[in-house]
This record gives C-alpha cells, sequence and structure tokens, in this order.
C-alpha cells in the first residue's frame, strides 16, 4: 500500500509541475516553501513507510538517509521539469532545500507512526 501511495504522490507532483500556474492562497511571503515541505514531508512518510514495512532499511538512520535522498533527487528533478513548463520558473534551490527539509521531517513522522502500527499489531507479519 505505501509504495502504490508513493507513486500517487509522484504522479500528482508530476500533474502539479506540468501546471503554468498554480492557484495559491498567498497570506504571507514565503508560504509555498511551506506548501513544498508540507507536501515532500508526506511522501517521504510513505517512502520510509514503505521501505520499513517491506523490510528494506532496517536500520534507522539509513532509512532517514535514504529517504532524505529519495526527497532530493526527486525535488530536483521536479525543480528541472518545471524549468521546461511554460510560466514555471523552476531551479529554485530554496524549494530544493524546502523539499527536503519536508523530507526529513516526514522520515520523523514515519518512524513514529511506524511504531505505533507495530504497537498495536496493526500491520502484518509479512509488513514488518
Amino acid at each position: 500500500m505505501w509504495h502504490a501511495l508513493v507513486i500517487a504522490w509522484a504522479a500528482l507532483l508530476y500533474s502539479l509541475s506540468e501546471q503554468s500556474h498554480l492557484p495559491s492562497p498567498a497570506t504571507f511571503e514565503g508560504i509555498d516553501k511551506i506548501q513544498h515541505a508540507v507536501y515532500f514531508a508526506a511522501g517521504s512518510a510513505c517512502f520510509l513507510l514503505g521501505l520499513r514495512l517491506a523490510g528494506f532499511a532496517r536500520k534507522t538512520p539509513t532509512a532517514i538517509l535514504l529517504t532524505v535522498l529519495f526527497c532530493a533527487t526527486v525535488g530536483g528533478l521536479d525543480e528541472w521539469h518545471q524549468t521546461f513548463t511554460p510560466g514555471r520558473s523552476g531551479g529554485d534551490v530554496w524549494d530544493w532545500f524546502a523539499d527536503m527539509t519536508g523530507g526529513l521531517i516526514g522520515a520523523f513522522i514515519a518512524l513514529g507512526v511506524e511504531k505505533w502500527l507495530t504497537s498495536t499489531g496493526t500491520t502484518t507479519s509479512a509488513e514488518r
């Protein structure tokens, strides 16, 4: 399930990056960085849970590192992709940094979710 959510998350990201203009309830300067961080936190949480519950990356530092690298790669590709989208600037290093920051935050959230799932017996033995 977590892998499917990561694929859906990436597909939605690609779709959003294809749009030349995204409406934003810009209430203050820099809200787009928060939006990037929140979006990537969600994607990274799904990615880390997919890794851990499938039995990959058992060591916590490895799981966090792989998750942040995943977000750095996807975020960088997303910024590059936006340079080819009319009306979008792309290549914003601060957006990329927000993506990685969100990835790190999401990784720690996912570790808490994993702990909760395994303590309540919600996961199956195959997922552990």
